[in-house]
């Protein structure tokens, strides 16, 4: 699995950087807060925008790889996060900072999406070593991020955005010269395409429960820098172990999971298992270490939950991958979008508690839709054929599809 061409290593080094973006932030929203003098839901809209903007921009991923190859997309992804953090670090206000964050999230979306199918449609080996291949860049780049805004935002809340836009200036030029040129696709991808694919009750119920899922996930993520109440390194290191919990388990332990369990069954059995860590951290929301040592421990099923759920979704339904990730990143995200958001207005409003009771909920409701959906992804932990194969009858399903809708 790690013998890779150098194409592949170069989109997962930028992936690396690209991931790290989502925690990046986390160590600084209260520093923000305190230098803007603005509120935690003000600044929870930092993960909002970015996250809206992300999950809308999926739909259109595909159609602009389709016309202008995924090498293009990759680098426009690129150039447009670079301008985005840059720009938010020399941001005055607020809403500036979430202003440049949407157009973060533009660039990320162009970039995630078309990474993911690059990587599975360049590597050697299985579609399953391929996305286990990218989850490792993701836990890396979720650990990563957390330590460096940690350790930059110690020094100004600014540096962290400033290291982003330098990184991805690095990532840019390594994807231009490391990834060869990347043809167009031979049928060019309409904005219809992912909702037609949302038709498979099999994709749409993994996607519906990835957005419950992400609810939690991002309660967890966006709110709980505020109830902590520590330094902006202190933070980072909590996370720091977050993310490496995440990056263990997604390509360590999932996949052994998986091979004894069954893919359905540890998907399930995972959330309800972080459905309990959230629900501790809304009992003991006034204990710190309860609070520090729950993001760590969620790490461990967040991990396992993207690997599986990510390799689920390229299986779900006969449609492409690149269609496929894109209709189950636009519903996702907006659960991505709606809670840090919702988190920072209970959380004030009422209690501190709440965010992580509400949180519990909708991650307790995903794995209920998860359940409901299972008689529709009986076959996805069957041996297929080879993965040639597999691509020639997605070309096909997906013909047919299209065929029948037209």
């Amino acid at each position: 699995m790690w013998r890779q061409p150098k194409a592949v290593w170069a989109v997962a080094f930028a992936s690396v950087v690209a991931f790290m973006g989502i925690g990046l932030v986390d160590p600084i929203l209260k520093p923000i807060a305190d230098s803007l003098d603005a509120s935690p839901s003000q600044v929870s809209l930092l993960f909002t925008s970015y996250m809206a903007v992300m999950g809308v921009a999926m739909l259109i991923t595909g159609v602009v790889s389709s016309r202008i190859g995924p090498k293009r997309t990759l680098l426009l992804g690129l150039v447009i996060i670079i301008a985005g953090a840059g720009l938010a670090g020399l941001s005055e206000t607020v809403m500036q900072i979430v202003g440049w964050r949407a157009l973060w999230g533009l660039g990320n979306a162009l970039f995630i999406a078309t990474a993911l199918a690059t990587i599975v449609n360049s590597a050697k080996g299985s579609v399953a070593q391929a996305i286990i291949l990218y989850e490792a860049a993701l836990g890396l780049g979720i650990a990563i991020g957390p330590l460096v805004g940690g350790v930059l935002g110690s020094i100004s809340w600014r540096g962290p955005f400033f290291g982003v836009s330098a990184l991805m200036a690095v990532a840019l030029v390594i994807t231009a010269f490391l990834l060869p040129a990347t043809p167009r696709a031979e049928r060019a991808t309409t904005l219809a395409d992912p909702f037609r694919a949302l038709r498979h009750r099999g994709l749409l119920g993994v996607a519906i429960t990835a957005l419950l899922y992400n609810f939690g996930f991002f309660t967890l993520l966006a709110f709980t820098p505020f109830p902590l109440d520590m330094t902006a390194h202190q933070i980072g290191l909590i996370f720091f172990g977050w993310g490496l919990a995440l990056a263990f388990t997604s390509v360590v332990v999932a996949p052994r999971l998986q091979h004894r369990f069954g893919t359905v069954r540890v998907l399930i059995l995972n959330l309800l298992a972080f459905t309990a860590v959230l629900t501790v951290m809304a009992v003991w929301t006034d204990s710190k270490a309860v609070l520090a040592a729950g993001v760590v421990v969620a790490g461990l099923f967040i991990g396992i939950n993207n690997t599986l759920i990510t390799e689920t979704v390229m299986k779900a339904a006969p449609v492409e991958r690149g269609v496929a990730s894109a209709a189950y990143s636009f519903l996702r995200f907006g659960g991505a979008a709606v809670a840090p958001w919702l988190a920072g207005v209970l959380g004030e409003q009422i209690n501190v508690h709440l965010p992580y009771w509400v949180g519990a909920a909708a991650v307790l409701a995903g794995a209920g839709v998860l359940f409901v959906t299972r008689p529709h992804l009986a076959g996805i932990d069957e041996e297929g054929p080879a993965e040639d194969e597999l691509d020639e009858l997605t070309d096909e399903a997906t013909a047919v599809t299209v065929g029948s809708d037209s």
